[in-house]
């Protein structure tokens, strides 16, 4: 049923998440659309420095920090008619300009205010130096840090170190994607190796086509051995510590025995020198097979292997 002629048009605010909203208002602060790189170099600086910080994280990208989850969001956006689908800027629709005058907001005004002169190589230089981490990865730091020698060298130094030797595990349980890369890139993971069955989620960012993708768009190999998971059918009946133990008990007995290729890759990236996290959906490696896998290689190591559960 359409809204009859009379009634006027109120967007339904409600519906956005928090995280959303905020794009929304940063967006229609600012005097020109921004282009992509812009964006999210103010939406970075913004998070840093306001008390809206958890609304989005970000990683280290090529380009500095980057947040997939918003872009995630902007697609939802698009979808909805409040972004313009333009994948050079980021710019509201006419329905999108009409949802952030509904429910404005002061400190992004604010911040809008603050930072309107800076945009360009100036915008993505100043983030590097308040934050050199989010520039390790970073395929222009040379150039926008051309005479800055001294953020240069914070940035290196704030190159995480690769373990050889030590295995990880990690779970993405109350996790988002890009906390969840942070953990891997800080503890100098280079490969991921996910041992689920099947490797899908609801979850943004952990289906297996997704993962994969954030993994090497920050230099992280990614692996998939689907042969040392478990099949959902026999997770469903888990309640209790009791039956976590009597089902993680049996795969050690009797699954992992007969995973001589599985287990052999893992041994054979190891010994190339490869920093290994073994990954699952359970938070807690006790309550997860990745646990005991890391047990089996780590009985099976040749040379002193420490494991690690992150």
């Amino acid at each position: 049923m359409g809204v009859p002629a009379d009634r006027p048009y109120r967007p339904k605010t409600s519906r956005l998440f928090s995280r959303q909203r905020l794009l929304v208002n940063l967006l229609d602060s600012l005097d020109v659309p921004p282009k992509r790189r812009d964006f999210q170099k103010l939406l970075f600086l913004y998070c840093q420095e306001s008390d809206n910080n958890s609304l989005y994280e970000f990683v280290p990208y090529q380009f500095g920090a980057f947040s997939f989850t918003s872009y995630a969001d902007r697609r939802k956006l698009v979808e909805r008619g409040l972004l313009v689908d333009d994948d050079s800027k980021w710019q509201l629709t006419a329905k999108g300009r009409r949802i952030a005058k509904e429910s404005p907001d002061e400190s992004v005004a604010s911040f809008a205010y603050r930072h309107r002169a800076l945009r360009g190589d100036e915008l993505v230089a100043e983030t590097y130096r308040r934050f050199p981490y989010y520039a390790i990865r970073s395929k222009i730091a040379d150039r926008v840090l051309c005479m800055d020698e001294e953020t240069l060298r914070r940035i290196n130094a704030a190159q995480p170190k690769t373990k050889r030797g030590t295995l990880f595990t990690i779970g993405y349980e109350r996790r988002s994607l890009e906390n969840y890369l942070n953990l891997l890139l800080q503890s100098g993971v280079t490969l991921l190796c996910d041992v689920r069955r099947n490797a899908m989620s609801r979850k943004y960012g952990f289906s297996k086509s997704t993962l994969a993708n954030a993994c090497r768009r920050v230099d992280i190999r990614y692996e998939h051995l689907p042969d040392l998971g478990i099949g959902t059918d026999r997770r469903r009946a888990l309640g209790s510590m009791a039956d976590y133990r009597r089902l993680l008990q049996e795969y050690e007995q009797h699954v992992l025995p007969q995973q001589f290729d599985a287990m052999a890759a893992i041994r054979r990236w190891i010994q190339s020198g490869a920093c290994i996290a073994l990954t699952c959906y359970e938070r807690d490696s006790e309550y997860c097979h990745r646990g005991r896998v890391a047990k089996e290689i780590e009985r099976q190591a040749d040379t002193r292997l420490s494991v690690s559960h992150l």
